[in-house]
Parts: structure tokens; C-alpha cells; sequence
């Protein structure tokens, strides 16, 4: 769907007086040309010179390089011939390729040991062909003696090889003839057994009587692979394809007439060739492998193929979108599309001043870096064009905006309004045979009152055509020619004709065109403006600017004014309209707007609705760069569009993105989105190579052009969101609700939008929507989500206007009530908005309750029952309905619940149960008393407090009470029989029989103290070990003496055991007098204090030497000895995490692969380096557990099995492995929470050995403890640190399941923030002194 426009081309003229043909190639550094002129028949000499154009777009001149005399090889021929040129940047040096054999190199700044001009190599069989590798490292030559040369950079030989008549015998061609009409089925009858592989006509390899005997050598564009297209034995010409090393590939398959030109293109998959038939001449293709692979005619006439096609060259652009066919008076630009070949531009050579004398071309040649660049040689001078991509669409302002395009192929226009009709190419709605090959085309769509039809312009080589094409007509008709105007009769300026080449058209106004046209004899291009009048076509103005590049017609809101493009980056403004109808028309140029230089593709964005909005210019440089005004805001654009509302362009990276042009005053302003198309509804995802083609915001489509040609037309939410918000805002619902539902856009930006707004005018949404159907559907896509914040956030534009007082998309609580959802907000309303629409919207009715959160299932069979009880004929079709909308069993224990069976009866009906079973047990409950059919209802629902109930109304305490034991409730029991004291003491009795069966002592012995029942109060509250309560109830019982002393003495043992060692000696105090073993408990619980009162007040000092100092000794003991532990695994550990650290950090890879390092020997089927074959990329996380970045396929190979399994390795913390650090870490944690529990016990340690005398003692304790609160906090710092993110590489998005998500808990914990804990201050004794 994209021309071809050219964007500006120059001449050079050669050496003075010469006529010599010119052999040119580029200078890929910097673009300058490098031209060759001579040897001619006339003159040997032989001028080498570099064209530097000049930097603000002039021509610039040539400079003289070397020149030399070049003598006739041979008396067969009048001159010498240039085979091969090219320049090397690198050393500045030019290569040239003779055909009298001679290699000559040409050095521009020659070192002193070097000569300007050096014959390298001679070839004395002389020389047929050659060609320089892509890479230029090699160069290939073919002799005239039939043999294939290879040379190096240095021109060294490297191998040579002879082609023989044996090398045909190389491919053994096999062709299954896929497509094509000899393979299809003819029905039954004798061709149908031929072999349908074998095709009908089978060429020979005849000889062409056209062919001139010379040879072409073509290189692949990765140089892996040279064909080499030459005659052999003078009777069949044969492509022969060689590798790079020289070795013989293949040759094609015969061909009959088949000629020299070739040429493979760079992508590597077609070798194009020339074959003439006796009618016509095909550019035909092959493969590698040597088959055919599809033609196409240049389309000449049998005059044109004697006079033009005497020879044609066959040139592949850089980027093999271009097929430049080179014929006797023109160069044919062709490009392929969906298998169809598109002649885009023809170059003549009689359009400069210089060219009328000759007519033929000498050479041709691309740039190697820019693809649209190309320099032409002829004689005496050089011709350098470059051409621009551009679509041919109409305007985008709405309503205008039907999505015109034009597509030239030669003498016809192809032209589809995507908005009416969508034909894939290279089909087309409507197409223009034209008198000539089209060269640009302009369209004028904005339609008058007098007149809605719009205007087309079409320029061709010889002619300029207006065309009036009125859309309305039903059906769609031809556009009607208006005028049509020789264009040497238009550029006559003064009397003479004065134009080369007309370049561009476009639109002033509806009555004036203009026309891009370079002069003759003058340096310098015209700008003529030509009128549309009733009569015809007359020129009206013109003005002369020197080397415009570009004129574009490219304002979005109006075309009323024509922008043309200076290479200086200078803009200059065409006259208007007004300024035409005084006498003194003419044209004036400013530059109101600054761009950089070298733009190919320029649009402006020109707001005429709003005056102090400044224009917009947004252009494109052919190296991606996308500028808005002086500001690149893209660096990798391959295409854009620009609407009113949108900046639109893709990307290298396949991707589409949109820039809100919204409420933006200047280009600073633009907020250009990431690449991140999963969470940003600006960007997208394209097919690879996809490319903007127009744009039609009237529907929300955008449509691309993928780079095998087909067009795809898509609805991106960056476009329909706009049309929704500005629906919703002008209260148009239905027109929301349709671009909503076929768009697949959630539904609840409706509401979130404007939520006040919308429920102020839920009424309003249902007429407009009408239908029931599309009322529930909005209903049954509710949620809470608040999708203006969340889903479609990001698309809003930064200014939006007010909405209700709120802006649009904000996060404001729009809640009408407090406590109330937004979707029952949303159900309530329409609930309340239908019930006068009873009798036609029911089902809506119902939805809107179904719809609720949560359900409100018995509101919805409420509303069916009424209509029961009314006998509504609309019953059966509300209890499907509602069936439709919810789970039918959860549907049918709702409505048993209600207790109304008739309707369970309905509901059952339309679900998958057994009439066999439900129809008994519906019809035994019709059968019960009221109370009796609701236990059975409740029972059967499990709904068991209801039960209770429903027993309690009946007075039939036993079955109750078995229904409480039952199902344990006990609780609402209670609650029932509160102020029924009998039955309420048998309750709470089972009760504390329930809590004692399951180990709930401490409720149980409350229970049975309630009841005053003391003696298993007492029990129970001992084994719960409240040992105060339990010998309170033993008072009460009243125990005996025996029987309390061995009621406390069993107590005070369990205690001891608990290590509740003070409490246990309180007992043995109060209740059995055993001073001693009192005093023994306290010292074990280091309650020294306390045990030396209690030797004092009994007067038990004998004690002291057998009892208290004894515990003190065994205490000492202890506490050493933990503290030794202490700092050892202090130690001990705070190295080890300090090493595994370091591994960490240094060996990352080796680290989780559990030492795999790079000097091991690793098994040749594992790889420990990292890959981005997976979609996220691997991680230091995913190499471990092996994930591949997605989370889905991690799912369902995790098992609860896998995960206990790992929870035991993390918890085991084993040396060595992923666990260990966070394992340690821990460890330390915990020895420091023991610390701080033991200081206040070594305390009271240290305290009595001080007061019995033992200071040395005591001094070594204190010392221990404070040795190890002092290690604590030096590692404390170090081990609890908080480890930075890696944010490097990305982790998956979502936490795994099975063992994968203990190790992702793993990581989680190590990165988390650490806080350290606390480390208590030990208070040391004075009397022990500093250290």
C-alpha cells in the first residue's frame, strides 16, 4: 500500500567535453559517489572523481581523484570497458575492474612508499565479470576463458576453477510443481495418468538470438554464496551457483531464451534473470537449489521491447524490497506485495538537460547502507536520486475519514476506501487505467455544501489528471475525470517549456493544486500552482526555491495549505487561496517552523478548531529517528501516523505506540510510552516488519501493512477508549455499550468512567440499550474492579476533562453509601430504575439480582414465587432464566431453604437430577407438618442451628439435645435455654463432658465448677496446670489430709517437669511443709534470693552448706556451660555466612547451581551459562528450580509431596546447600533472643555467689556473659544486613507453587528487610570491677 516518492535528485556534470559513460559506486562512509568516466570509443582516458554534495542539499562539485590513459586490449573491440568498481573506506582506495584484464587501485592519500595508481593484476584471457563480496574480502572474476576466479582483499589468489559442460550435471532438479495447473485434477481421461510432477512443456535451455555473450556475477547478501549467469559452449546460457569457498553448489534448471541479467537478491531466497520470449520479456526468479520460483512482466509493448529492451540489468536494493530494472531509456522500480509485483516509478534518462543527445544509461548502482538511495551513471555525467516511502491516503478528520488509499502499479491506480470496504491487495475497490506509468497522487476530501464529492490528482509521466469521485452513490461509482492536461502545456513559462521532471503533487485548496517540478537551466526547483477551473487545468503561479527535498499536503485538520520542506530544515508556506484572487498572484516563503536536516517524512498537526493550540511538526529521518519539532522522541521508528488525537508510530522492536496529543500545548509536554504492551494499553505488540498504513478514527481502526504485503486492520484500545469516554460523557450509552461489546472492552468503564453520572442516568442507559439481552449482558460483567484506575489507566490522556465534578478515571470513592459494593450499588439501581418495566424487562429484574455480590439468589426466586402466586404465564420463562444465570443445585438448595417446594419442584426440573430421587423426597416433605418439613429441609441443607430452632418450637428437648451432641452445639444451646436453669445445667453437663473428651481442660474444669461440681473441677484444672484453681476446688471438695497432701504432691511435680520450678517450691511450702526440697526448687530455678528468705524465716541455716551452695555449684556449671556453647556457634557461624556470602556475590551461577563452577567438569549436556531463549529470561532463581520465567507451566508439574519435601530441606538448613545461609541466620537470631532470657538468671547468679562469698566465681560467669554480648554485637551489624535486590535480572511475577515456592520463600527471606533484635544491656556487679 506504500509509493514510492521522490524526495530529490542531482547532476554532476563530468569532465569537461567528455562523453564517456560512467562507471559510478558510494562512499558508504559518507555517502559521496565515486564516478569513473571512460575509456570511450573517442578518448582512452580514464577520470576518476568523488562527488561531495554539499551539506545543506546542493549538488556541490566534483573533484578529480586520478585519471589515466587506458589503451584498446584487443583490435575486436573499439574500447576498453569498466567491468567492477568499488571503494574502500578503510584505506581509501578504489578498485577497478577491466575488461582487458587489467586491476587497477587507485589510493586518494597514498602513503610515501605507495603510488597514487597501481595495476595490481593482469588477466590476459581478459575478463567477462566480476563483483566484490558483500564483506569486500573477495573478488570473484570470471575470464573470458571460462574460468572462475578467487582473489583476496590484497588481490591474492585463492582458488580458480573451469566451467565445464559437466557442471550442468551438478542439480538433479525435482519440482512437485506445487500451484501449479498441470498438478491440479482434470477429471477422468488420459492426461489424468500423466506424471503430474512432469509438466507439459519442458524447456530446453535454448539460446536467445537477443544474448550478447557476456556474463554477470551476482553475490548473496550474507557472501556466503556467488551465481555466476554466463554461456556455455555458445549454445545455453546456465546460472551456476558456487559457496564462498569456491566449491560448485548447483545450476539452475534449463530455461529457454534466458539472458545476462542477474542479480540475487540480498535476503537471499530469489536469483532474478532476465528471459525473452518472442512477445515478451519476463523477469523470472529462481531458488538456490537452481528451480524456478515465479515471473513477472515489465509490461512492454512489441514496440518497446525493440526500441527499450535491447538490454536489461537487473539491481536489488539493500534491503530487497526493490527490484530496479534497468532498461535502454528507464530504470523500473518494482515491489513485491501479497506475490504481486508493483511497478512503482520510472525513471527516465532524457530528463536532464544533458540527455537529450543520449539516451542509454552506463551504470547503476545502490547505496550499500541507505536503501533508497541511488546514483546512475550515463555520459558525461551522474545522476544521484533518492525516493521516500509514502502512502497515498486521504484526510483522517472526522466525518471525513473513510480511509483512502492509493496504490500506483504502473499505468493503473489502485484505490480502496478501507472505511466501506476492506479488499486485501494487490485487489483493489476501484481502479483508473491511466494514459501513463503514475508518478504521485493527492486527494482533497473535504466535501463543500454545493459539492460532496471529493477530488483526486494523478500525475503521471506525461500528464496531470483531476478526478471527482462522489462516495454517496450507492452503488459505488468510478471516479469521473474532471480535466486532464498535458504537463509540458502546463510548465510553460515565458512561451518555452521549461521542466525535467515533475516530482510531486498535492492540494492548496479545493481549486488549486501544486506541483513540485525541477527546472531546466536553472538551479533551482519550481513550485507552480495550477488552477481547476471549469474549462481545465492552467498554471497560475509559480516560485523558484532552490533544492526543495519534499512537498507534503499534510495538515490533519485542514488542507487549505501546502508545506514544503527545505533541506536546511526550513519550512516554507505556500500561498493561500485569497492571496490568488488579486492580480498580483503569487507565492511567499517563510519559515515559520525549525526541523532538522534530512527528513524523510514530514506531517503537521495543525488544529484549526482551537487558535491557541501551536502547530506540531512531526517528521522521520530514514534512521529511525522520530522528531517533533527539534525534539527526537524516538530512536527507532519505522513508521507513523497522526490524528487529532494521537501520535501513532511503530517500532524496530515491533511495536505500536501511541502519544496523546490531548489538552498538549508544546512538543515538551509528549509522554511517549514504555516498551512494556503488557501493562500499558499505549503500546502493543505487531507482527515483525508491520507498518502503519492509515488510520480511520471515525471507527477506532487502524490499518498495517505486514512485509509480506496483507493488510491487517485492528481496533486498538488507544483508539476505542476515546470514542467510549466521550460517549459516556455526552450520554450516548448505547453508542459506549456497542464500541464496549465489539471491542471486547470490559464493560465496567460504563460506570467507572462516570460513576455519579452514570447512576444518575441508569434509566437513561436502559432505553437507550433497549434490548434485554444486552442489559444482562452488562449486568453479568460487573465486578469491583474499578477498571478506569487499573485496566485502562494509562490510555487516558494527562489533561481529561471534568466529569461530575470528578475527573475521569480517578481514584475518588464514588460509593453513593457507605458499606454498600459498587456492583450492588450498580444492581440496586437498575432494580430500582425496572420495576415500573416489570412487565417487559423481568429478566433483567432477575439478572439484577443474580448479579449481586454475593447473589442474592432468594430476592430473585422471591420474585419468580410472586409470579406463582399471581399465576404469571412468564414463570417457566424466569425460572430457566435464573437457571441460565446461576448453578442450578446451589439454586435448588436455595429455594428448598425458602421451604417453598413447589418452586424446588420447578428448579429441579430444569436441572440434570434424577426425577427418581427428588420427586419422593419432595413429596415426603409436602406430607410433614410445617415445623417438622423444615428440621428435615435444615437437616438435609446442614443447616443445623436452624434445626435447634425449629426442635425448641416443637418442645422436644431430647431430640435436641441429641442434635447438640451430634453436631456439637453446645454454645447455641446454651443461648436457646439461658433462663431455663434445668435444662440449661444438663446442657452446660454435656458441655464440659465434650471439653474434657477433647483436652480442653480449662474449660472443662470452669464448666464443672459452674455446676458446682468440685471434685472434677479440681482434676481438670490440674491437668491444665492451674495449679491455684485446682487446690481452691480440692479445699472445696473437701479432700482428706492423705488425699490432699498426694493431690499437691503431683501437682508440684508436674510443675517441676514444666521447669515452673518457683511455682512447684511455693507448693511444697504451703501445702506439704518440705522446706527442703523448696529450697532445692528455688535454687534450680536460680530464685536464690528467694530460697535463702526461706532458710531464714524457717530457720534452716544447716542448709546453706548442703542445699544452697550446692545449687549455686550446679548453676555455675549450667550457665558456663552455655555460655561456651554460645561462642563457639557464634564462632563459628558468622564466618560461615560471611563466606557463603562472598560465593555469592562472586560465583553467583556456581553459587545456586550447588557448585557447579567454571574450572569443574561439567557433563556436556548441561549448560551453566545463561540463555534468553525463555520469554522472561533465566534468572539466578529459575536456574536453580529450573523454571523457563513462565509460571504456568511451573504449575502443573508442583505437587504438595514436592513441597514437604523441600520445607524439610529448608528447615534442615544442610551445609552446602541454597538453605544454609538462611538457616545460620536464624541460628544466630535465636542464640541472641537465649542470651538476652539468661542474663537476668546469670544475674541473680552472680548476686548470691557474691553474698556466699565466691567472688573469683562469680567473676568468671559475669566475664562468659559479657564475652558473649560483646560478640554478639560486633557480628550483629554484619549478619542481619539487608541484602540488595538484583534487579538485573527479573524474577517471575508470580510466586510458584510446590517445592519451586520454597525456594522462592527462600529468597524472599534473604532479601527481605533484617531488623536485628535487640541485645539487652547486662548490668555487671561493681564489686567484680572493669575489664
Amino acid at each position: 500500500m506504500r509509493n514510492l516518492r521522490n524526495l530529490g535528485h542531482w547532476f554532476q556534470q563530468g569532465p569537461e567535453g567528455s562523453t564517456a559513460p560512467c562507471v559510478c559506486t558510494w562512499d558508504s562512509s559518507n555517502s559521496d559517489v565515486i564516478c569513473a568516466y571512460g575509456p570511450s570509443e573517442s578518448d582512452t582516458l580514464v577520470t576518476l572523481q568523488r562527488w561531495t554534495p554539499d551539506p545543506d542539499g546542493y549538488p556541490g562539485k566534483a573533484a578529480q581523484i586520478a585519471s589515466w590513459d587506458v589503451p584498446c586490449p584487443s583490435p575486436d573491440v573499439s574500447c576498453d570497458r569498466i567491468l567492477e568498481i568499488r571503494y574502500f573506506p578503510d584505506n581509501s582506495s578504489t578498485c577497478i575492474v577491466f575488461a582487458g584484464g587489467d586491476i587497477v587501485i587507485v589510493r586518494e592519500s597514498p602513503l610515501p612508499e605507495q603510488e597514487k595508481l597501481e595495476i595490481l593484476g593482469s588477466v590476459d584471457a581478459g575478463i567477462s565479470a566480476a563483483s566484490w563480496s558483500p564483506d569486500e574480502e573477495l573478488l570473484v572474476i570470471l575470464t573470458n576463458a571460462a574460468t572462475l576466479l578467487y582473489m583476496s582483499r590484497e588481490l591474492e589468489g585463492i582458488t580458480d576453477t573451469i566451467l565445464t559442460k559437466d557442471d550442468l550435471k551438478a542439480s538433479k532438479h525435482v519440482s512437485v510443481g506445487w500451484g501449479k495447473a498441470e498438478t491440479q485434477f482434470r477429471g477422468k481421461g488420459v492426461k489424468a495418468l500423466r506424471d503430474p510432477t512432469m509438466p507439459e512443456n519442458v524447456d530446453q535451455g535454448l539460446h536467445s538470438p537477443h544474448d550478447d555473450g557476456s556474463s554477470r556475477i551476482s553475490w548473496r547478501g550474507d557472501g556466503a554464496y556467488v551465481a555466476v549467469n554466463s554461456l556455455q559452449a555458445s549454445n545455453r546460457r546456465v546460472i551456476r551457483i558456487y559457496s564462498r569457498e569456491g566449491v560448485l553448489d548447483g545450476v539452475t534448471e534449463p530455461v529457454d531464451f534466458l539472458e545476462p541479467g542477474l542479480s540475487w537478491r540480498p535476503a537471499g531466497n530469489l536469483i532474478a534473470s532476465v528471459q525473452r520470449l518472442h512477445d515478451h520479456i519476463d523477469i523470472i526468479f529462481f531458488e538456490r537449489n537452481g528451480l524456478r520460483h515465479g515471473q513477472f512482466s515489465p509490461r512492454l509493448s512489441a514496440d518497446e521491447l525493440k526500441i527499450r529492451a535491447s538490454t536489461i540489468e537487473l539491481k536489488w536494493n539493500q534491503d530487497s524490497t526493490i527490484l530496479a530494472v534497468c532498461l535502454s531509456d528507464s530504470i523500473q522500480l518494482w515491489v513485491m506485495g501479497n506475490y504481486h509485483y508493483y511497478l512503482k516509478q520510472e525513471i527516465f534518462h532524457n530528463t536532464h538537460q544533458l540527455s537529450e543527445s543520449f539516451t542509454s544509461f552506463s551504470s547503476f548502482c545502490w547505496h550499500s547502507e541507505h536503501p533508497l538511495l541511488f546514483s546512475i551513471g550515463h555520459r558525461g555525467y551522474t545522476q544521484k536520486s533518492e525516493y521516500g516511502w509514502h502512502v497515498a491516503s486521504g484526510t483522517n478528520i472526522q466525518p471525513f475519514d473513510n480511509g483512502i488509499t492509493s496504490v500506483i502499479d504502473g499505468k493503473t491506480l489502485k484505490i480502496t476506501p478501507s472505511k466501506l470496504s476492506n479488499v486485501p491487495p494487490p485487489m483493489s475497490l476501484i481502479e483508473i487505467d491511466l494514459p501513463d506509468n503514475a508518478v504521485d497522487v493527492a486527494y482533497y476530501d473535504l466535501p463543500t455544501d454545493a459539492d460532496s464529492s471529493i477530488l483526486l490528482a494523478v500525475l503521471d509521466s506525461t500528464n496531470l489528471s483531476v478526478y471527482s469521485w462522489d462516495l454517496k452513490k450507492t452503488p459505488l461509482a468510478q471516479p469521473t475525470l474532471l480535466h486532464t492536461s498535458k504537463i509540458r502545456t502546463l510548465m510553460t513559462f515565458n512561451g518555452s517549456p521549461a521542466y525535467t521532471l515533475i516530482r510531486q503533487v498535492s492540494f492548496l485548496s479545493r481549486t488549486i493544486l501544486s506541483l513540485l517540478v525541477d527546472a531546466k537551466d536553472v538551479d533551482g526547483t519550481f513550485v507552480v500552482a495550477i488552477g481547476i477551473e471549469e474549462h481545465g487545468l492552467s498554471p497560475v503561479a509559480n516560485k523558484l526555491v532552490p533544492h526543495i527535498r519534499e512537498a507534503l499536503s499534510c495538515s490533519t485538520n485542514t488542507v487549505s495549505s501546502s508545506i514544503l520542506w527545505l533541506s536546511q530544515g526550513q519550512v516554507v508556506e505556500s500561498f493561500s487561496t485569497l492571496s490568488l484572487e488579486s492580480s498580483d498572484a503569487h507565492i511567499t516563503l517563510n519559515s515559520p517552523l525549525q526541523l532538522p536536516p534530512n527528513i524523510q517524512s514530514l506531517v503537521i498537526r495543525n488544529d484549526s478548531k482551537q487558535a491557541d493550540v501551536p502547530i506540531m511538526t512531526f517528521g522521520l529521518r530514514r534512521n529511525g529517528m522520530l522528531f517533533a519539532d527539534k525534539h527526537c522522541i524516538a530512536k527507532d521508528c519505522t513508521s507513523f501516523l497522526v490524528s487529532a488525537d494521537h501520535l501513532i508510530f511503530t517500532t524496530s522492536q515491533h511495536l505500536l505506540k501511541f502519544v496523546h496529543l490531548t489538552g498538549i500545548s508544546n512538543v515538551e509536554e509528549l509522554e511517549v510510552p514504555p516498551d512494556t504492551p503488557e501493562v500499558d494499553e499505549r503500546c502493543r505488540a505487531v507482527e515483525r516488519g508491520a507498518k502503519l498504513i492509515n488510520i480511520i478514527p471515525s471507527i477506532s481502526a487502524l490499518i498495517l501493512q505486514m512485509p509480506r504485503g496483507n493488510l491487517e486492520t485492528i481496533y486498538p484500545r488507544a483508539l476505542v477508549l476515546p470514542v467510549i469516554r466521550r460517549s459516556i460523557q455526552t450520554g450516548k450509552y448505547k453508542k459506549a455499550f456497542l464500541a464496549c461489546r465489539n471491542h471486547r472492552v470490559d464493560m465496567n468503564i460504563i460506570h467507572d468512567h462516570a460513576p455519579e453520572k452514570f447512576l444518575e442516568n441508569v434509566s437513561a442507559f436502559i432505553k437507550q440499550v433497549k434490548k434485554v439481552e444486552n442489559i444482562d449482558l452488562f449486568l453479568s460483567q460487573l465486578k469491583e474492579e474499578d477498571v478506569s484506575i487499573s485496566m485502562y489507566k494509562e490510555t487516558l490522556p494527562q489533561i481529561m476533562p471534568l466529569t461530575n465534578g470528578v475527573h475521569a478515571g480517578s481514584d475518588t470513592d464514588h460509593s453513593a453509601s457507605a458499606g454498600i459494593s459498587k456492583v450492588n450499588r450498580i444492581c440496586l439501581a437498575f432494580l430500582s430504575a425496572l420495576q415500573p418495566m416489570r412487565s417487559t424487562n423481568l429478566q433483567n429484574i432477575i439478572t439484577a439480582y443474580v448479579c449481586q455480590n454475593p447473589p442474592a439468589l432468594e430476592d430473585g426466586l422471591e420474585e419468580i414465587a410472586n409470579l406463582q402466586a399471581n399465576a404469571s404465564k412468564e414463570v417457566d420463562r424466569a425460572i430457566e432464566h435464573i437457571c441460565f444465570l446461576a448453578d442450578v443445585n446451589r439454586l435448588f438448595d436455595t429455594a428448598l431453604g425458602m421451604y417453598n417446594l413447589d418452586i424446588t419442584l420447578l428448579i429441579a426440573q430444569q436441572s440434570q437430577r434424577d426425577p427418581r430421587e427428588y420427586v419422593p423426597f419432595l413429596q415426603k416433605l409436602k406430607e410433614q407438618e410445617p415445623l417438622r418439613m423444615r428440621v428435615d429441609v435444615d437437616n438435609h441443607l446442614r443447616r443445623y442451628v436452624k434445626v435447634l430452632h425449629h426442635l425448641y418450637q416443637l418442645n422436644d428437648f431430647e431430640a435436641l439435645k441429641k442434635h447438640m451432641i451430634r453436631h456439637g452445639l453446645y454454645i447455641q444451646s446454651i443461648e436457646i435455654f439461658r433462663y431455663q436453669e434445668s435444662h440449661l445445667k444438663e446442657i452446660i453437663q454435656s458441655y464440659a463432658e465434650f471439653l474434657e473428651s477433647n483436652s480442653q481442660h480449662k474449660d472443662a474444669g470452669i464448666a464443672y465448677e459452674y455446676l458446682k461440681n468440685y471434685r472434677s473441677a479440681a482434676e481438670s484444672y490440674r491437668l491444665a496446670h492451674m495449679w491455684r484453681e485446682a487446690l481452691s476446688c480440692a479445699a472445696l471438695v473437701p479432700f482428706d489430709t492423705e488425699h490432699l497432701h498426694s493431690f499437691a504432691t503431683a501437682i508440684a511435680d508436674s510443675l517441676v517437669e514444666l521447669k515452673d520450678y518457683h511455682s512447684g517450691a511455693t507448693i511444697h511450702i504451703d501445702y506439704l511443709q518440705n522446706i527442703e526440697t523448696a529450697a532445692r526448687l528455688f535454687c534450680k530455678g536460680y530464685h536464690f534470693a528467694d530460697a535463702t528468705r526461706l532458710l531464714g524465716l524457717h530457720k534452716r541455716q544447716d542448709l546453706l552448706d548442703t542445699v544452697y551452695d550446692t545449687g549455686l555449684a550446679e548453676g555455675q556449671s549450667n550457665i558456663t556451660e552455655i555460655l561456651a556453647e554460645m561462642k563457639s556457634q557464634l564462632n563459628a557461624q558468622v564466618p560461615r555466612i560471611r563466606e557463603l556470602r562472598i560465593k555469592k556475590a562472586e560465583e553467583p551461577l556456581s553459587f545456586y547451581d550447588a557448585g557447579v563452577t567454571g574450572s569443574a567438569d561439567v557433563p556436556d549436556n548441561i549448560s551453566v551459562a545463561g540463555t534468553n531463549a525463555s520469554t522472561v529470561g533465566d534468572t539466578l532463581f529459575t536456574r536453580y528450580t529450573n523454571q523457563t520465567g513462565t509460571v504456568a507451566t511451573n504449575a502443573t508439574r508442583a505437587t504438595s509431596k514436592k513441597r514437604a519435601r523441600e520445607e524439610k530441606k529448608r528447615a534442615r538448613g544442610k551445609k552446602g546447600s541454597v538453605y544454609e545461609e538462611e538457616y545460620l541466620v536464624n541460628s544466630v537470631r535465636r542464640l541472641i533472643e537465649r542470651v538476652n532470657s539468661i542474663s537476668e538468671e546469670v544475674q541473680r547468679l552472680t548476686i548470691a555467689l557474691m553474698r556466699r562469698g565466691m567472688r573469683e566465681r562469680a567473676r568468671v560467669v559475669e566475664h562468659a556473659i559479657l564475652e558473649v554480648i560483646q560478640l554478639c554485637k560486633e557480628y550483629s551489624p554484619e549478619v542481619f544486613q539487608t541484602l540488595a535486590k538484583d534487579t538485573s535480572q527479573p524474577m517471575a511475577t508470580e510466586k510458584p507453587t510446590g517445592g519451586d515456592g520454597v525456594m522462592w520463600d527462600n529468597m524472599e527471606q534473604l532479601q527481605a528487610p533484617k531488623e536485628a533484635p535487640e541485645i539487652k544491656v547486662f548490668e555487671k556487679l561493681s564489686f567484680l570491677g572493669v575489664e
